[in-house]
C-alpha cells in the first residue's frame, strides 16, 4: 500500500512543503552542534514557528540562546517549557538553573529549588545535587557571611575536597558549592593550590574567591587565569557584583541604549557581568571603560544579526578602534571558556 502523500501547507499565503519543520530543526540542531549558533537561532525559530511544541526543537533553541549569550531569551523559553511540561522536567530544571547562574539570580534558584523541595519532587539522586546549589546560592543571594556553630566541630585537619582529582567541573562546582554553609580555612591549601593550577577552571576560581571573602579570609594568596597571575587579599577585594569596572560599563551602556534599545542593553548587561566575573580579580586590559563598553556593544550587534559598525561604535564611546578590538579579542577568549554546566 503506498504511503499517503503529505499535502503542502499554507500560511499567510505562503505554501509549506511537508517535512519542512524536519528540515529546519535538523539543520538547526546540525548548526548547534557545530557551533554556529546565530544560524542555529534562525532556524530553529523558524522550526519553532510550524511546531510550536516539539521538545527538540525547543531544548535546541534554548541551548543556542544560552550559547549566544542571549540569557534572558533563554530563561524566559526554558521558564514557558517548564510551564507547560515540555521536555524532561528535570532535564529543564537544570538547565533552568544554569541559565539564572549566568544571569546571577540566585534569589530565583532559591525560590526554584525550594519549590521542588516544598513539593517533594527531586528523585532521591538528584536531592544532594540541588541542596549543595541551593546553600551556595542562598549565601549569594542574602551576601551574609557564614559564621561558625560554636557546637559544630572543626572539620578534620586531614579532610580534602579534592578538586583537582574530580573527573567533571559538575562534580567540581557541587564540591565547592558544598562550602557555603562550612568553615572553609581547614581547605585552604587546597583551595590555594586549585587558585594557582593551570587546570583549575576561571569560574569556579572565581567562587572560591567569594566565599573565601565571605569568611572574611584575610591573608595573601595567589590567583592564576588566563596566564596571568595576580597575589590578592580576599577580604579585601570588591564584592564579585560589585566591581567598579562592571558598574562603570554598565552604566555606560545604560546611558547610551536603555532609552533607545533597552532588550539589546539586556543582553549587553549580562554579557558583560559574565566576562567580568570569570575575570574576577583581574583589570584586564585595555584600562578604558569605554573600550570595554562599545566591545561588548559590538559583540551584541554581531550576535543579534546586526551589522556592527566598528567606526561608529568608535565615535560614539569617543575610544579608539584598536583599544575596542583589543578588548573584543578579551572578551572572546574569555567566551571560549564559558561557565561550567551544572
Amino acid at each position: 500500500m503506498k504511503k499517503k502523500r503529505e499535502r503542502a501547507k499554507r500560511k499567510d499565503n505562503i505554501v509549506f512543503f511537508p517535512g519542512i519543520e524536519k528540515r529546519l530543526a535538523d539543520k538547526g540542531l546540525e548548526s548547534l552542534q557545530n557551533k554556529r549558533f546565530q544560524e542555529a537561532i534562525k532556524l530553529l525559530e523558524e522550526a519553532k514557528e510550524h511546531d510550536p511544541e516539539n521538545s527538540d526543537v525547543l531544548v535546541g533553541l534554548v541551548l543556542a540562546y544560552f550559547e549566544a549569550a542571549a540569557y534572558p531569551k533563554a530563561k524566559a523559553l526554558a521558564s514557558e517549557m517548564l510551564l507547560k511540561g515540555i521536555g524532561d522536567y528535570f532535564q529543564m530544571v537544570d538547565l533552568y538553573l544554569t541559565i539564572l547562574i549566568q544571569l546571577h539570580e540566585y534569589q530565583e534558584i532559591v525560590t526554584t529549588i525550594e519549590a521542588l523541595l516544598d513539593e517533594k519532587e527531586i528523585p532521591p539522586e538528584k536531592h544532594d545535587h540541588f541542596l549543595t546549589i541551593l546553600q551556595f546560592s542562598r549565601r549569594m543571594a542574602d551576601n551574609k557571611h557564614p559564621e561558625q556553630d560554636e557546637d559544630e566541630p572543626e572539620q578534620p585537619k586531614n579532610k580534602r575536597l579534592n578538586l583537582l582529582n574530580l573527573a567533571s567541573l559538575n562534580e567540581q562546582l557541587l564540591t565547592i558549592s558544598s562550602l557555603a554553609e562550612k568553615n572553609i580555612r581547614p581547605y585552604i591549601e587546597e583551595i590555594k593550590e586549585y587558585l594557582t593550577s593551570e587546570s583549575g577552571h576561571p569560574f569556579l576560581k572565581t567562587m572560591l574567591l567569594t566565599l573565601l571573602k565571605e569568611q572574611e579570609y584575610d591573608k595573601q594568596i595567589k590567583v592564576n587565569k588566563f596566564n596571568m597571575e595576580v597575589t590578592t587579599v580576599p577580604i579585601e577585594l570588591p564584592d564579585v557584583q560589585r566591581q567598579p569596572r562592571t558598574n562603570q560599563v554598565v552604566k555606560l551602556l545604560e546611558d547610551q541604549l536603555e532609552s533607545s534599545d533597552p532588550i539589546l542593553f539586556e543582553n549587553i548587561k549580562s554579557m558583560a557581568e559574565r566576562i567580568f566575573f570569570i575575570s574576577y580579580p583581574f583589570n584586564l586590559m585595555p584600562d578604558e571603560t569605554p573600550a570595554w563598553a562599545a566591545a561588548f556593544h559590538l559583540l551584541a550587534q554581531d550576535y543579534f544579526g546586526i551589522e556592527p559598525d566598528l567606526t561608529e561604535i568608535s565615535t560614539e564611546y569617543r575610544v579608539s578602534p584598536e583599544n575596542i578590538e583589543h578588548a573584543i579579542n578579551q572578551i572572546r577568549k574569555i567566551e571560549e571558556i564559558s561557565y561550567p554546566n551544572i
